[in-house]
């Protein structure tokens, strides 16, 4: 929460009065953090048209709570345990395509906002401008409209131009879900017995996934595997 403020996104001005009519967004709110979720929920709460209806404390957790609640809205932090904001993202709009998703985060980071929006992610809010985006996003997410900051769009632009002037291609698309998950749990600094025992699969299987992961992305060792899931935005650096 002490990322430096920002201007206000460019669709703020559009998205601050609520819609017409009776309905409230039903909003799921994923945070580890006891009180940010808090926190966060007083600024939603107190609106005649959004209402929490869920909460969770990690990424697996929320999927839990979107199984179980009628929501029409998540709200993600990207960086929790078990599952992070983007794989929580990723299985949640397969799980209820409609569903609408706002990653609420610390980190003003190109990679997490690319990867972010690559997930799924209809909005990119920063904590540290909660107060006064949050309330806009939610409403532009309701509408199918985009919400970035203002640096999102230059973040996006540099990132795609940087990738073709490189000729780069994002490895993300060739990896299964469970090869992210051995990859998250391998950065991490976990064991393949660790890993084995977390997964429910056999410590074979998580060095079969390892030796794919390295074959795949071209790398040698864990400490690259770790600085790879960095650049991912699997976890924090």
């Amino acid at each position: 929460m002490s990322d430096p403020s920002l201007p206000g996104p460019t669709a703020s001005h559009r998205t601050a009065e609520p819609p017409s009519g009776p309905s409230r967004i039903r909003i799921l709110l994923a945070d580890d953090h006891a009180l940010v979720r808090r926190g966060v929920r007083l600024i939603l709460d107190r609106e005649p048209d959004l209402e929490v209806v869920a909460e969770a404390g990690d990424g697996a957790e929320a999927i839990d709570m979107a199984r179980a609640h009628a929501v029409d809205l998540a709200v993600l932090d990207i960086a929790m345990p078990r599952l992070t904001g983007l794989q929580a993202a990723r299985e949640l709009a397969a799980l209820k395509p409609g569903l609408r998703i706002l990653m609420l985060t610390m980190h003003d980071n190109e990679q997490y906002l690319f990867q972010a929006l690559k997930s799924g992610a209809c909005g990119y809010v920063l904590k540290s401008v909660a107060d006064r985006d949050l309330v806009a996003a939610c409403r532009a997410a309701m509408r199918d409209e985009p919400f970035l900051y203002p640096g999102a769009v230059t973040a996006l632009i540099r990132n795609y131009l940087d990738r073709v002037q490189h000729g780069e291609e994002s490895a993300d698309h060739i990896l299964t879900p469970r090869e992210e998950e051995v990859l998250k749990l391998v950065a991490e600094g976990h064991s393949s017995k660790e890993i084995a025992e977390i997964l429910f699969i056999s410590v074979k299987t998580v060095q079969r996934h390892r030796a794919n992961l390295l074959q795949k992305l071209g790398l040698r060792d864990r400490l690259e595997l770790t600085r790879y899931a960095i650049r991912a935005g699997l976890i924090e650096p």
